[in-house]
């Protein structure tokens, strides 16, 4: 499966808070939160579930693997994502490790298994 996906037990913006001091907790930090929802909105479109794209990025890896393979920089930053599904908030993000695939570099592919294990963590700390 090329994404992994967790209930959370809490409201919306208590999910992003508690995600937020996890990811620093694996030293990654959020550049961007988009709020899907209210742009589509406020651009006219009916959108009713709330939906938020975080982009996290830790430098030192996106260093690592961008001196290995610049192409890597398509993926980059990652995104995890918080959303209500049926009345379910609910912490997904694509698995760097299937992303990586699509470069094929053994190199790559650990550091990606690293990456992903520790955004895992801080997706599980925060349901």
């Amino acid at each position: 499966m090329f994404h992994y996906t967790k209930d959370s037990s809490m409201e919306m913006q208590q999910t992003i808070e508690k995600l937020q001091e996890n990811l620093q907790e694996e030293k990654f930090g959020v550049l961007w939160e988009f709020d899907v929802k209210g742009k589509l909105n406020e651009k006219g479109l009916d959108f009713e579930d709330p939906f938020v794209v975080l982009e996290v990025c830790n430098p030192h890896e996106a260093k690592r693997v961008l001196d290995v393979n610049k192409l890597v920089g398509y993926f980059l930053p990652c995104k995890i994502v918080v959303y209500k599904e049926e009345g379910q908030v609910k912490i997904g993000m694509p698995k760097p490790t299937e992303l990586i695939k699509a470069v094929e570099d053994s190199q790559l592919t650990e550091i990606a298994e690293d990456i992903e294990k520790r955004l895992i963590a801080a997706i599980d700390k925060s349901v």
